[in-house]
């Protein structure tokens, strides 16, 4: 049975509660990634913020107002106003099955993945895109092989 940790991506890119809306969508932009786990000091999860709570809180781009206000006005709202607190997470070994059941049920885009409070990985959408293709592809290689 597979688990979190199976499908889980190590490459996460963090911010803490005290970064700003500023850093936050510059990282999503350059990186290119819609989740944003907020970890502490010791590297512990304390919350999510997403694009779409990046989008609530920025400027939108048809006011009348430069970039450079808008990413002034931005650098002055910490992560910690607006990330998302109360939030499902699983554990390494939480069964894979599970967490995308989690998902599809509450239409969450991502699932940190905690060992021992810690952040270790977070799977997302795209993962189970992946794997999907990956089992699909398996599937027509084995039927091609049946005589």
């Amino acid at each position: 049975m597979m688990k979190a940790k199976d499908l889980m991506n190590e490459e996460v890119h963090t911010l803490k509660p005290t970064d700003t809306v500023y850093q936050a969508r510059k990282l999503m932009l350059e990186k290119r990634i819609r989740h944003i786990p907020i970890v502490n000091d010791q590297r512990e999860f304390v919350g999510l913020l997403t694009k779409r709570d990046v989008l609530a809180v920025s400027v939108s781009a048809l006011a009348d107002i430069n970039p450079n206000e808008r990413d002034e006005l931005e650098s002055a709202i910490p992560i910690s106003e607006v990330m998302t607190m109360d939030l499902m997470v699983a554990e390494e070994e939480t069964d894979l099955s599970e967490a995308a059941q989690f998902m599809l049920d509450e239409k969450h885009g991502c699932l940190p993945v905690l060992r021992n409070g810690r952040l270790v990985g977070i799977i997302t959408e795209a993962d189970f895109v992946r794997l999907a293709i990956y089992l699909m592809e398996k599937l027509t290689v084995q039927s091609q092989n049946l005589p």
